[in-house]
């Protein structure tokens, strides 16, 4: 995207009224953002879904003016820009009608690693909660996936030092420009954050931190991901929001369950009990939920060497051994161990190449 085409899809974006599902359409139709803006009123009233209301701003000057502001601000920062059309555009976010039409990044993070899933939650996060993510993301680090957030309070920021801690790249989806950063408390993890990660925005540095910008956020953090995964919310709350916008993107929703009647917890259960989320309780349960293969990642160890496996995963690996291959719940029968702890265990012991799975949720050593 040159600079005149990056010129004329500002201009677009800061008519009001119109919209990013409206400038797609236009776009689409005379082939270029330029082409648009060319356009005379009777023409662009010809088009479906165009009408006066869109329109009554569209031929204001100051636009472009604002716009060439803008531009300035993105050159002297170094801020990277796609549109919808480019191929450094987020793949899933194409595939959202309402998906923005530019979004600015600032870091070192890539938008093409396949394996990409958002955690989201509360901002009144437990304790119990982080120690969750921290181990969730710990167990995922062989796959090497991209953590996506809003850099919230809470389960954002929480997703966040976790992702960076275990050395996996993390996009925070903000929602005001990329000039400043809210909550200011966060600005310590700013730096590690453009240098491991990258802060995601499709607002101008003239768009101050406003609570209505959630939406707009949100959108983009469910339409960017494979799968988003609610870790911890009360009845209401903003991540309750995004799950909904993920499932209308015909996204995998996964909810972490709480106990009944805990207020932190009453969201996550409500999304499982109405079937708008799977139940998971570790990074195992995601992994094969998503179908994601860890064939590729794994390192062959030798069978016999138990220096690499727990005291469990030696007691799986001895029944194995006996019983060649098995089911997961006779395993945990077996072993006399809970199905979602053998559940982690073989996902361990998978990582290790210890493993391998088989259709119909059977295991057998390698």
């Amino acid at each position: 995207m040159n600079q005149e085409e990056l010129h004329a899809y500002l201009t677009l974006q800061h008519i009001p009224n119109l919209g990013d599902t409206s400038i797609k359409r236009l776009v689409h139709r005379f082939e270029s953002p330029q082409n648009v803006l060319r356009q005379s009123k009777a023409v662009l009233l010809d088009i479906d879904g165009i009408g006066e209301y869109k329109l009554k701003e569209f031929f204001n000057k100051k636009h472009a003016l604002e716009a060439e502001k803008e531009l300035k601000f993105i050159e002297t920062n170094k801020i990277e820009c796609s549109c919808f059309q480019d191929a450094n555009y987020p793949e899933r976010l194409k595939h959202c009608i309402d998906g923005p039409i530019l979004l600015f990044k600032k870091g070192k993070a890539k938008y093409d690693n396949p394996k990409i899933i958002s955690i989201v939650g509360t901002r009144k996060v437990t304790t119990h909660a982080i120690d969750f993510i921290k181990k969730f993301i710990e167990e995922l680090v062989p796959l090497n996936p991209l953590i996506v957030s809003g850099f919230a309070y809470g389960v954002d920021i929480a997703a966040h030092r976790a992702a960076l801690d275990n050395g996996l790249d993390t996009l925070a989806i903000v929602a005001h420009g990329l000039n400043q950063i809210y909550p200011k408390v966060h600005v310590k993890y700013a730096h590690a954050v453009e240098n491991q990660g990258a802060f995601v925005s499709d607002f101008w540095s003239s768009d101050n931190f406003d609570r209505t910008n959630f939406l707009s956020r949100n959108r983009i953090i469910a339409g960017i991901s494979e799968a988003t995964v609610v870790v911890e919310s009360a009845e209401k709350g903003g991540s309750l929001v995004t799950a909904d916008i993920a499932n209308s993107y015909n996204r995998d929703v996964f909810a972490v369950p709480g106990r009944p009647g805990d207020s932190q917890s009453l969201g996550c259960n409500n999304l499982i009990k109405t079937q708008k989320a799977q139940l998971i309780t570790n990074a195992a349960d995601l992994i094969y939920l998503l179908n994601w293969q860890v064939d590729e990642v794994l390192k062959p160890v030798q069978k016999q060497l138990f220096v690499e496996l727990t005291d469990e995963e030696k007691l799986i690996w001895k029944f194995l051994s006996d019983a060649g291959k098995e089911q997961l719940d006779l395993i945990a029968l077996h072993c006399k161990m809970p199905i979602f702890k053998v559940s982690s265990l073989l996902l361990n012991m998978e990582l290790k190449g210890v493993i391998r799975p088989l259709p119909g949720k059977q295991f057998e050593l390698t």
